[in-house]
C-alpha cells in the first residue's frame, strides 16, 4: 500500500463520510473511535475503513499512535474528521510521496470560523505536519495539542502549497465546546507535570493573546468574526490557566 489515512473519532458521524472521501487517492483508511453514541462507526465502515474501538481515552497523541499502529501504507496521512482534503491538494500529497525528496511534508491548513475563511489571526499560516512516511515519526503523549515527533535523525521535511480545509468551528457553540475539553485536558497535563500558576498569569494571559492575535497578528482584518476569534482565543488563554489554577487549588486543600 502506497498510502494510509488515520482519523481518531468520537460522535464524528456528520463529518466523517466527507473527510475518508476526500482522500481519494487513499489505499486504506484507519479509524480509532471512542465513545461515540452516534453512527460514527457505521459510517467508517460504509466508508470502507478499518475501524478499531477503544475503552478508553489516553489522550489525543496516544490514541493517534493507537491508529498508526494499525496503519500499513508506505506514507501515512492524519487528518481529523472536521478536515477536507482538496483535489488539488490530493493531486500534490501524490506527486509529494513519490517524488522522494523528504520524509514527511507540513501542509497549509485554512480553518472556517462560523461560515468565514479567517486569513489572519494567528491562524493562517497554519503549517501542520500531517504527511510521513509509516515508521519515520510518531505520536508526542500530549493530552492535547498533539505533536508529530520525527524519528530520523536529520529526517527531510518538505512542505506543501494546498491547504487543508478544516471546518473546525461552525458555530460558536462548537468552539466553546472544544475550548473547554481543551483547557481541561491542558491543565491536567501540566498538574500532572507539577506545574501552577496565579490568577494574575491567566488575566495577563489573556489580554496577550488578544493583542497578539488582534494586533500584532493583524487580526482585525479579518472585520467583525477576526474580532470574535480573537476575543475566543484571549478567552482560551485566560481559561486554560484558570483550570490549572483551580486544579492546585483543588489538591492543595
Amino acid at each position: 500500500m502506497k498510502l494510509s489515512t488515520i482519523v481518531i473519532v468520537r460522535d464524528e458521524a456528520a463529518n466523517l463520510t466527507a473527510c475518508l472521501q476526500s482522500v481519494t487517492s487513499s489505499d486504506e483508511y484507519v479509524v480509532v473511535e471512542y465513545g461515540s453514541v452516534d453512527e460514527t462507526c457505521a459510517r467508517a465502515t460504509a466508508a470502507g475503513a478499518t475501524v478499531i474501538q477503544t475503552l478508553d481515552w489516553p489522550g489525543f497523541g496516544q490514541q493517534k499512535n493507537r491508529a498508526l499502529s494499525h496503519a500499513r501504507g508506505e506514507w501515512v496521512l492524519s487528518i481529523d474528521a472536521d478536515e477536507r482534503v482538496t483535489p488539488e491538494l490530493m493531486a500534490e500529497i501524490n506527486m509529494a510521496i513519490n517524488s522522494g525528496e523528504a520524509d514527511a511534508y507540513e501542509i497549509p491548513r485554512l480553518t472556517q470560523f462560523c461560515g468565514q475563511w479567517i486569513r489572519h489571526c494567528g491562524w493562517t499560516p497554519d503549517m501542520v505536519l500531517r504527511l510521513f512516511k509509516r515508521g519515520s515519526a510518531r505520536f508526542s503523549d500530549d493530552l492535547v495539542h498533539e505533536k508529530l515527533v520525527l524519528k530520523i535523525p536529520g529526517a527531510r521535511i518538505g512542505r506543501l502549497s494546498e491547504p487543508l480545509l478544516h471546518y473546525s468551528y461552525r458555530t460558536p457553540a462548537d468552539y466553546w465546546s472544544k475550548l473547554q475539553r481543551y483547557s481541561r485536558d491542558w491543565a491536567l497535563q501540566r498538574h500532572r507535570d507539577g506545574r501552577k500558576t496565579t490568577m494574575s498569569r491567566a488575566a495577563l494571559s489573556g489580554v496577550a493573546a488578544f493583542l497578539r492575535s488582534y494586533i500584532f497578528r493583524l487580526g482585525f482584518l479579518d472585520g467583525a468574526m477576526g474580532f470574535a476569534v480573537c476575543s475566543m482565543q484571549a478567552q482560551a488563554a485566560f481559561g486554560k490557566y484558570f483550570e490549572l489554577y483551580c486544579l492546585h487549588r483543588q489538591y492543595e486543600k
